[in-house]
């Protein structure tokens, strides 16, 4: 049970308390002895008053949720899909008999009950929403993934068969189209980055077929990546979701839809009070995008980013392990075009703080194509702007943490230990190429020992790893390397950052240096 609070304070007390300050006034003028009775009046008033707007402003538990879910749920639809599984090739025909033959009637009756049907239909149920009279739905791109038919039921159980607008599979949102033949209710999109961690939210779908179903709760948590896409950004709730409340919204106590729901952590399938909806400020984007091309037009940058971390902010003297580490940067790419270089942090773009990584690609995902913005990046220890056109995304292009090579190899070229890093190198040469299928292109030096319990082996450096530059500068040979080291050491740092290239691309490592 909760216990709602309501204060009022009427305009006649209001009135009452001004004139009371009024008379006081008056008097002090005559006897100052009133002084403290004028300003004991004054804090009440002042009290009062903040009262009022706390009261405006605070939102306590509902009594109910019955009259908002009245105004929302005809605007809330089932989705039911239909795939037609074709039939398989290669069916065997039935063995010619003599006439009369015994063994036809046999092999008949064998051949037509073990045929493979045709035409089988597979059926699925999602939810879904109006968000436009004329009969515009969004739900998630899996409810009707593969369908060869989809029909859309209404809050009074009418029919519509629907066809596809457009779908975008990296958010998991399609825009479907229904022929109503009169105006539909419909719900508007809300503004997802107002809500807070631990509002009330409303979901409202098709759990299990089961039809209109509400549910309510809190919003959990923000900017959930579940790794199910580059884009992921998700409102965690308890409010209850299960398996056929795909598609359907999540509403703010306004009536807004702030997110459409999408997923659940669960063990049996069941809700368990952690369910996933995408953010309405990431979906009216693309929402908008499919209505109007049927397909996603997504900025794009070309670079190849990582997570700076706390070893990495230290090596390039950054206060905090904040942005995104350039690890490469695709040739003809907006970046490249702008002197986005290896190396770099970019700490802002387009005016947007990248307080971390993951969020980097999501900004640049949503920045209209074409347009020139301003990028800050941390470089060789200050903070540097530059400018960069913004591109096409192509859907083979990405943004994506740089990767790992855990491939090993030995080699019998030229060494030196690096002993503060546990790593034996040798110079890129022939033999070196050859022996570890380097390509021409590659400069630098080469790693051919790593010691088991050394730095390097804890970042998973592994023999064939080539190191490309040590502390932004490029080495071409073991003891540049080492001279690094002792440059390090001397200025009192307690890690050094190497660019590696392994063969799944270039990665920044920060390494502790270990002393001797």
């Amino acid at each position: 049970m909760y216990l709602v609070v309501e204060i009022k304070i009427r305009t006649r007390d209001l009135k009452l308390m001004a004139q009371r300050q009024n008379r006081i006034i008056a008097q002090v003028i005559n006897d100052g002895s009133k002084f403290r009775q004028l300003l004991m009046a004054l804090f009440t008033f002042l009290l009062a008053a903040m009262i009022m707007a706390q009261a405006a402003l605070a939102r306590g538990a509902p009594d109910s949720f019955a009259d908002l879910t009245a105004k929302l749920l005809p605007a809330v639809v089932n989705i039911s899909t239909t795939a037609v599984a074709k039939q398989r090739s290669g069916t065997p025909e039935l063995p010619q008999f003599p006439p009369g033959s015994p063994f036809e009637e046999f092999f008949r009756d064998f051949f037509d009950r073990n045929r493979p049907q045709q035409n089988r239909k597979s059926t699925s149920l999602g939810s879904g929403f109006i968000i436009d009279k004329d009969g515009i739905i969004i739900t998630n791109n899996h409810v009707i993934q593969g369908a060869d038919e989809i029909t859309v039921i209404l809050q009074d159980n009418t029919n519509l068969k629907a066809k596809v607008i457009g779908r975008d599979p990296k958010t998991d949102l399609a825009v479907l189209k229904v022929k109503p033949g009169k105006d539909l209710p419909a719900v508007s999109l809300g503004n997802s980055d107002a809500i807070r961690v631990g509002d009330w939210v409303v979901a409202i779908g098709n759990p299990f077929g089961l039809g209109g179903t509400v549910t309510a709760g809190i919003v959990s948590a923000r900017g959930r990546n579940i790794n199910s896409g580059p884009y992921d950004d998700f409102i965690q709730t308890d409010a209850s979701i299960n398996r056929g409340n795909s598609g359907g919204p999540l509403f703010n106590m306004n009536g807004e839809v702030i997110g459409i729901n999408t997923a659940i952590f669960s063990p049996s399938g069941g809700s368990i009070g952690i369910g996933f909806s995408i953010p309405s400020s990431t979906a009216k984007g693309i929402i908008s995008q499919l209505r109007k091309y049927g397909k996603t037009r997504r900025g794009w940058l070309g670079v190849r980013i990582q997570k700076v971390t706390d070893e990495i902010a230290e090596s390039l003297g950054l206060d905090n392990p904040t942005g995104a580490l350039v690890a490469s940067v695709t040739k003809g790419s907006p970046a490249r075009k702008g002197s986005i270089k290896v190396g770099d942090v970019i700490l802002t773009y387009n005016g947007r703080t990248v307080s971390e990584m993951q969020k980097l690609p999501r900004i640049v995902a949503e920045t209209e194509i074409g347009i020139d913005v301003a990028v800050v990046v941390w470089r060789n220890g200050k903070k540097v702007t530059t400018s960069v056109r913004v591109g096409e995304l192509d859907e083979k292009q990405a943004a994506l943490p740089a990767g790992n090579d855990n491939e090993e190899r030995t080699t019998k070229s030229k060494e030196l230990a690096i002993a503060p890093l546990g790593v034996t190198v040798s110079r890129v040469d022939v033999g070196a190429r050859k022996r570890y299928k380097l390509k021409d292109s590659v400069k630098g030096v080469v790693v051919v020992a790593v010691a088991p319990k050394g730095t390097a082996a804890e970042k998973g450096i592994k023999p064939g790893d080539v190191i490309v530059e040590v502390s932004q500068d490029e080495v071409t040979s073991p003891s540049e390397v080492k001279a690094k080291i002792v440059e390090a050491n001397e200025s009192g740092r307690k890690s050094i950052l190497l660019l590696i290239e392994s063969q799944s691309g270039l990665r920044f490592v920060a390494l502790r240096i270990k002393k001797g």
